[in-house]
């Protein structure tokens, strides 16, 4: 059975730092289209950030200049680097890897806080 599985999440203060990383368990990574998503409390799952095979990729506006997406084929990982966190970026961050059909993790929770 196919998993993805999210990591990264915690408590950071505003203006901070945090990586998230997604592992997936299928075959084929290298030619997925891969994507955060993110669920603000009181809020419908919204597009974070997606990068397709080729390396393209597509941000939100609202992290657009301070998250970045970047894989790693070799590993069948995805990573979000996030920075100048603000308050409003807490939410539960999901994976979301798509090779034909859609895998979703579970999600990981990041708080920001002081």
């Amino acid at each position: 059975q196919v998993q993805v599985v999210e990591s990264g999440g915690g408590l950071v203060q505003p203006g901070g730092t945090l990586t998230l990383s997604c592992t997936y368990s299928g075959s084929d990574f290298a030619i997925a289209s891969v994507g955060w998503y993110r669920q603000r409390p009181g809020r419908e799952r919204a597009l974070v950030a997606q990068m397709s095979s080729s390396g393209r990729t597509t941000y939100a506006d609202s992290v657009k200049g301070r998250f970045t997406v970047s894989r790693d084929n070799a590993k069948d990982t995805l990573y979000l680097q996030m920075n100048s966190l603000k308050f409003e970026d807490t939410a539960v961050y999901y994976c979301n890897v798509r090779i034909g059909r859609e895998y979703w993790g579970k999600g990981t929770l990041v708080t920001v806080s002081s």
